[in-house]
């Protein structure tokens, strides 16, 4: 008992902290206790994005036109294309809602694998260093998996075309940044923003609740924090 108490304080550390105590992290229930919570809390976030207005819905993670194209969006407006520039931010959102399930697997492969110096790194980390471990191992394939969804998504918008052979040409004349330049490409990336601000909401609830989560090995393990 002694022994498991002394291994879960761990999980209490700050970012400051020394990281005193982490060796005894090869404990069976630690790590599986971590992993497990990992697995949950992608899941969960998972789940609150990939349905209806997850992202649209969700002040949070909405994905707004690229504000270097908010001057385009307010000429569109003033013309009586507000219809259209509702529609286009709709269509934006709706496509990363439909591509991220595909985040699911990767990021409970990814929590499976950890690797005991991970672990440690997240247990000695600040309050998002599990969602950073997740960013650094899941991002780039993520991206990969996304973008097609998102090209398919956006196709069905006419004014997609649009902003990109608008956007293109700012970019060119300076006025665009390189990377708002094509349309799929910006809302990909979003995509993974809102992902990994919603993995860090439900890190957070899992350490400071863990009496709410599913798993007992979690319930166990985060649960012995602050005895």
């Amino acid at each position: 008992m002694v022994r498991t108490l002394a291994l879960a304080a761990a999980l209490a550390l700050p970012a400051a902290a020394p990281a005193a105590g982490l060796a005894d992290l090869s404990n069976r229930d630690a790590i599986n206790g971590l992993k497990r919570a990992l697995v949950e809390g992608s899941q969960a976030a998972v789940a609150r994005l990939r349905v209806e207005d997850g992202f649209f819905g969700n002040a949070r993670v909405k994905i707004p036109l690229p504000p270097s194209l908010r001057s385009v969006e307010a000429v569109a407006r003033s013309i009586g294309m507000s219809p259209q520039a509702d529609e286009l931010v709709l269509r934006i959102n709706r496509a990363a809602e439909a591509a991220v399930p595909q985040a699911e697997k990767l990021l409970v492969d990814a929590a499976k694998k950890m690797s005991v110096s991970d672990a440690k790194g997240i247990l000695a980390g600040g309050e998002d260093a599990a969602t950073q471990y997740f960013r650094r191992a899941t991002a780039e394939p993520l991206a990969k998996r996304f973008r097609p969804i998102v090209k398919r998504a956006m196709a069905k918008v006419k004014l997609a075309e649009k902003y990109n052979e608008i956007a293109a040409s700012g970019a060119k004349l300076g006025l665009v940044k390189e990377d708002d330049a094509n349309l799929e490409d910006y809302v990909t990336r979003k995509t993974l923003d809102g992902l990994f601000v919603t993995l860090a909401e439900e890190e957070k609830k899992i350490r400071q609740d863990p009496a709410k989560a599913a798993s007992s090995i979690v319930r166990k393990v985060f649960g012995a924090i602050g005895k």
